[in-house]
């Protein structure tokens, strides 16, 4: 007995399908063009799972009476949620309009009008965002108005350990540039 509506294959099959805008058509709405690291997913989960013992101490706080220390204890735990929802955002996004590149504490967007070249440099790159530095691959854009920021490399969170997940990464970025980016006069 097949089961269609547990597979993909009729999901094509009428003809008011074609019509219909499938959610990775949107152009409009900011998506990033590669999934969250093993690294940068390992980081969030640990800071959640301190968040939610610390909740649980707020709530023996809360019950002992003392609600200062409970209040205190709650926006500490909040905090800790709110950095690791930062955590798992942080990366490159684009869209039709432009390439936004959001970090930890900052979200910069820039118009592909912009932007000169996005290319992928060998250089020494910073090893999961700390000091050390190493040699490996960075995905760089060239503003109209200079250098800028690096936006991915291949010893980040994201792709550590992963160079084909990069390279896929690096070529989706290009491919949205090469597409939205106006052509030098």
């Amino acid at each position: 007995m097949p089961l269609p509506f547990l597979t993909a294959d009729g999901v094509f099959d009428t003809d008011d399908a074609v019509d219909k805008v499938l959610a990775h058509d949107d152009r409009d709405r900011w998506r990033r063009p590669y999934r969250p690291g093993p690294w940068r997913v390992a980081i969030a989960a640990l800071l959640l799972l301190l968040a939610a013992f610390m909740l649980l101490a707020t709530m023996i706080i809360a019950f002992a009476g003392t609600w200062a220390g409970a209040l205190g204890c709650l926006a500490a735990a909040l905090a800790v949620i709110g950095a690791a929802v930062q955590i798992l955002r942080a990366g490159v996004w684009v869209n039709r309009t432009g390439l936004r590149r959001v970090g930890l504490l900052a979200t910069r967007t820039i118009p592909w009008s912009e932007i000169a070249e996005v290319r992928t440099v060998q250089q020494p790159v910073r090893w999961l965002g700390l000091p050390r530095t190493v040699q490996g691959q960075a995905l760089t854009v060239a503003g109209r108005g200079g250098e800028l920021p690096v936006l991915l490399t291949d010893h980040n969170a994201d792709f550590l350990s992963r160079p084909e997940a990069f390279d896929r990464a690096a070529d989706a970025v290009e491919a949205w540039a090469e597409e939205y980016r106006p052509l030098p006069a």
